[in-house]
């Protein structure tokens, strides 16, 4: 296929090594397979520009390629600075996908490479966090060519409801990240793995015996802690919701404030979404080498600014790892800049977590083409596409599940007994 003219990437030289990554999780995402087989005949996107902002490495460029293979001419740029891979870069605008991004973007031009799909005036969206949307409803006085989009994450879809609670959203949302097929899975086992994926490649130190703070006990969380136990970890929470705290402690975690964790936590994780989880009065107290990670969207969490501020030196460790010399010699070590762990320092959620995730984005996409007349605001995807797609993945397993008889259907709907 011809490569895409007008791309922004770092290294098309690179296309080869990228090209076998999207190649090995291609044979690992069996619902978007599944969906190429049965929607190619149809063409359901033809005649359709997508624009996609998704943290850019072979899961997305293979999601990208089957949109692409399913009609539609697609433009991408990376959802984060640090999180895209420059040799998946050089393969997917090989493949013929327009692409915006690179390795280690400014914030100049992380913002022009966004600016360049909002150029692209796609008539759907894909976004991750929101910056796509944001930006074209900033840039564009009327959006009506938009026919609509689908949000990724928590965070996103929080700043969406706030556009939509302003009257600001000018076109359809669909809220993938609350479907079931989503966030059971890609929040709770595909954050739990993939941060301790990059925890441990980035800092080689053991997990079991150690200390670890989850801020947040949301699915990401949820998942965050299950598997630093699973490591022999013991886990202490922090939370803002009593009824999530209680949650932790039913499942077998300690629960404390921010300022009490401080002093005892070695390695600490931040999954709330919000800003200023950690902060300065917490590096006064923290134990010599605690170690921060950081898994919500944005960089807000721990505040590195303030952590700088105090620190008397800035070193870089190792890769990922910058060390802050506190005075009196304390150092505390932050992973990634305090970005995405599991994408700063790692590939992202296994590829059959993500192969759910993006199953709906593309069936939210169709659902889209396929109901025009949607009004704009924060839509959730249908029970009917939640299934569907963990069906397929069922099916690609071969693994059957029962079926209910119709008696037992006019049961679970009779309110006699």
């Amino acid at each position: 296929m011809k490569e895409a003219e007008g791309s922004t990437i770092r290294n098309r030289e690179l296309a080869p090594a990228g090209g076998q990554k999207i190649a090995w999780v291609r044979e690992h995402m069996p619902v978007l397979a599944a969906l190429q087989r049965e929607l190619g005949h149809k063409q359901p996107f033809s005649g359709y520009r997508v624009g996609i902002c998704l943290h850019l490495e072979a899961k997305t460029a293979y999601l990208a390629q089957t949109l692409s293979e399913l009609g539609a001419q697609v433009a991408i740029t990376g959802s984060n600075p640090l999180s895209t891979q420059d040799d998946v870069a050089a393969a997917l605008a090989r493949s013929g996908v327009m692409v915006h991004s690179w390795y280690g973007a400014t914030p100049g031009e992380y913002e022009e490479f966004i600016s360049r799909i909002a150029e692209f005036r796609p008539h759907l969206i894909i976004d991750d966090g929101g910056d796509l949307v944001s930006l074209m409803h900033e840039e564009a006085d009327s959006l009506d060519y938009v026919v609509g989009g689908a949000e990724e994450t928590t965070t996103g879809l929080l700043r969406l409801r706030a556009m939509a609670e302003a009257e600001k959203l000018q076109f359809p949302m669909m809220a993938v990240n609350d479907a079931l097929s989503k966030y059971l899975f890609d929040n709770r086992y595909g954050t739990g793995q993939s941060v301790w994926d990059g925890i441990l490649r980035t800092t080689n130190l053991v997990i079991a015996g150690k200390q670890v703070v989850v801020a947040g006990y949301g699915w990401c969380g949820k998942g965050v802690a299950l598997r630093a136990r699973g490591l022999g970890a013991r886990v202490l929470v922090t939370e803002v919701d009593p009824i999530a705290a209680n949650e932790a402690l039913m499942d077998g975690c300690d629960v404390a404030t921010m300022d009490e964790a401080a002093r005892t936590g070695d390695i600490f994780v931040t999954t709330t979404g919000c800003r200023d989880v950690i902060a300065q009065r917490h590096y006064e107290v923290m134990k010599d080498g605690a170690i921060l990670a950081n898994a919500g969207h944005f960089n807000v969490e721990i505040d590195v600014e303030g952590l700088a501020d105090m620190s008397e030196e800035v070193n870089e460790a190792r890769a990922n790892v910058a060390e802050y010399r506190l005075p009196g010699g304390r150092r505390v070590y932050l992973l990634g800049e305090g970005r995405l762990v599991n994408l700063a320092c790692a590939d992202g959620h296994p590829a059959e977590i993500m192969d759910l995730s993006f199953g709906l984005q593309v069936l939210a996409l169709k659902y889209l083409v396929d109901n025009p007349a949607l009004a704009p605001g924060v839509h959730p995807v249908s029970r009917d596409i939640d299934r569907e797609v963990s069906a397929i993945r069922l099916r690609a397993l071969g693994i059957s599940i029962d079926q209910l008889t119709e008696d037992q259907r006019g049961y679970l709907q009779s309110w006699q007994m």
